[in-house]
C-alpha cells in the first residue's frame, strides 16, 4: 500500500455494471506444506490455470504455481501485471479476458463484487481459525469472504533510535522533539510523512482519526455506511484543524514537499527522526543502516486512538475466469499454507496474515512482530465501492489545510465533492 491509486482512475472503476457473483467450493483444512495441501485437487484432463500478480509476487509465487500445475496435470501461468492492477482486472473481466485468479488487496472487495468480477471462497472454520482475525474481518463483505488473505500490513511510527531514543508518547511530544532536532541541525524534516499536491489520506488517516475525523458513520450491522459520509462532520473539521496546525503555516510538520518517492529517502538518509510508513520501508532502512525501531503511531494528547488502516493482500477467484473449479482449489487449498506465505514474505516483507507463517517469521525478524502490534487496533481498510470516492476529494483538503487553507471550507468541499459522486 506503498501508494493509492487515486482520482479519475480509482473512480472510474464505479462505473462498471454491476452484475451477480457466483458460488464457490467446499474447502480442506489450511495446513501442512504445499504439497500435501495440494494433493487433494481434483483430477483434471489439462487446461490451463491463469494467475494475475505484481511484480513482487511473481518470482516467489512461480514454484508453487508449477508444482501445483504439475500435481494436476495443468499448466499454470503468472502473469505480471505492474499498473492500474483493479481496474486492468475488471476491464480484462469484462471483456473475457482476464484471469483465473487475480492477486490485489482486500479494499478492492466491494468493487469487485458490485462488478461480478470475483466468487466467494468457502474457508472451513479451522482454516479461518489459522488466519489472523483482523485478516478474516477484512476478506468478509456481505456476510461472505471473498478470497484467501496471505498478508497484512499497516503502517507504524518508525523513528531512527540515534536520534530519538524514546518512543513519543503523544503527536505533540513527537512534533516537539522533531522540532529541537531541527532547531539543533540534525535533522532537515520535523516528521516524514508524504503529502504531495495531492494528498495522503492513507497515510495521514491515523493523525486524522485522532483528531476526531472519520470518513462514514455505520450501519446497523456495524459496516461504513455510503450513505453518511463524515468528511463534513464536526469531529473531521476539528481533525482537519490539527492537521492544519501541523502545517506549513503551524508546526511545519506536515509538508506538501514530501512524498511518496522522497519521504523515505528522507528518513534512511538521516535527515528525519521519524516516519510514518509500512513494512515496505524497511528494506531501504536497512540499507541504510539506519538504527531504528517501530512503534504505533501516537495520538494527540486527550484525543482519539491513532487508528490506523489495515490492509489485507488476497488471491481472488475471479467469477469469469475459464478454470474456475480448479481456481478454487488452488485459492483455498493450496495458498492457504504455511510454505506458500512464507514465500511470499521473503519476496515481499509484509507480515502473513496465517498465524504459522507469522510465528515463523518473528522468530528470525521481529519488525514484523512490531508492525502487527503497531496494528492490532487498526481500522480494516472500508471495502464498500464508496471507497474510490473518498480519496482524491480527502486530499484535496488534506493539501489545502497543510497550505493553510480553512479546514471548515476544506471539509466541507470534500463531503460535497464525495456526496456528489455517490449521489447521496
Amino acid at each position: 500500500m506503498r501508494i493509492r491509486a487515486l482520482g479519475v482512475a480509482a473512480l472510474a472503476t464505479l462505473a462498471f455494471a454491476a452484475t451477480a457473483c457466483g458460488g464457490s467450493s467446499s474447502q480442506t483444512p489450511a495446513e501442512g506444506t504445499a504439497s500435501s495441501a495440494a494433493s487433494s485437487a481434483p483430477a483434471t484432463a489439462g487446461g490451463t490455470l491463469v494467475i494475475w500478480a505484481d511484480p513482487n509476487r511473481v518470482k516467489a509465487l512461480k514454484p508453487f504455481a508449477d508444482q501445483f500445475g504439475t500435481e494436476n496435470g495443468v499448466t499454470v501461468e503468472v502473469k505480471e501485471i505492474s499498473k492500474d492492477n483493479q481496474t486492468t482486472f475488471l476491464t480484462a473481466s469484462q471483456q473475457g479476458s482476464g484471469p483465473d485468479i487475480m492477486i490485489g488487496a482486500h479494499d478492492w472487495i466491494g468493487n469487485l463484487v458490485q462488478n461480478g468480477a470475483i466468487d466467494p471462497v468457502t474457508l472451513t472454520e479451522e482454516q479461518k481459525a489459522a488466519f489472523s482475525p483482523k485478516a478474516i474481518q477484512a476478506m468478509t463483505f456481505n456476510g461472505q469472504i471473498y478470497g484467501a488473505p496471505y498478508a497484512v500490513e499497516n503502517i507504524a511510527l518508525i523513528r531512527n533510535t540515534q536520534l530519538a531514543p524514546d518512543a513519543p508518547a503523544t503527536i505533540e511530544d513527537m512534533i516537539a522533539k522533531g522540532k529541537e532536532l531541527k532547531k539543533d541541525g540534525k535533522v532537515k524534516e520535523v516528521l516524514c510523512l508524504p503529502v504531495g499536491q495531492k494528498g495522503d489520506a492513507f497515510h495521514v488517516y491515523p493523525i486524522f482519526a485522532s483528531g476526531g475525523g472519520a470518513l462514514f458513520g455505520t450501519t446497523s450491522s456495524g459496516d461504513p455506511d455510503p450513505k453518511q459520509v463524515l468528511l463534513g462532520s464536526e469531529g473531521s473539521v476539528k481533525a482537519f484543524e490539527k492537521l492544519a496546525e501541523l502545517g506549513e503555516k503551524g508546526e511545519g510538520a506536515l509538508r506538501t514537499s514530501l512524498t511518496n518517492e522522497n519521504y523515505i529517502p528522507t528518513f534512511a538518509g538521516g535527515k528525519c527522526a521519524f516516519l510514518i510508513s509500512g513494512p515496505w520501508a524497511i528494506g531501504e532502512i536497512k540499507k541504510a543502516g539506519v538504527s531504528y525501531d517501530i512503534t504505533a503511531v501516537p495520538p494527540f494528547k486527550d484525543g482519539q486512538p491513532a487508528t490506523p488502516f489495515v490492509g489485507v493482500q488476497a488471491f481472488f477467484v475471479a467469477s469469469k475466469g475459464k478454470n474456475k473449479a480448479l481456481a478454487q482449489e488452488f485459492v483455498a487449498n493450496y495458498v492457504t499454507n504455511k510454505d506458500v506465505a512464507k514465500a511470499l514474505y521473503d519476496a515481499d516483507p509484509r507480515p502473513p496474515a496465517l498465524s504459522a507463517a507469522l510465528e515463523e517469521v518473528q522468530a528470525s525478524d521481529p519488525d514484523a512482530a512490531k508492525f502487527m502490534e503497531a496494528g492490532k487496533d487498526g481500522l480494516p481498510m472500508p471495502a464498500i465501492p464508496a471507497m474510490a470516492a473518498i480519496w482524491e476529494p480527502f486530499g484535496i483538503a488534506e493539501t489545502s489545510v497543510v497550505k493553510g487553507g480553512d479546514p471548515a471550507k476544506a471539509a466541507a468541499a470534500a463531503q460535497k465533492a464525495i456526496d456528489g459522486a455517490l449521489k447521496n
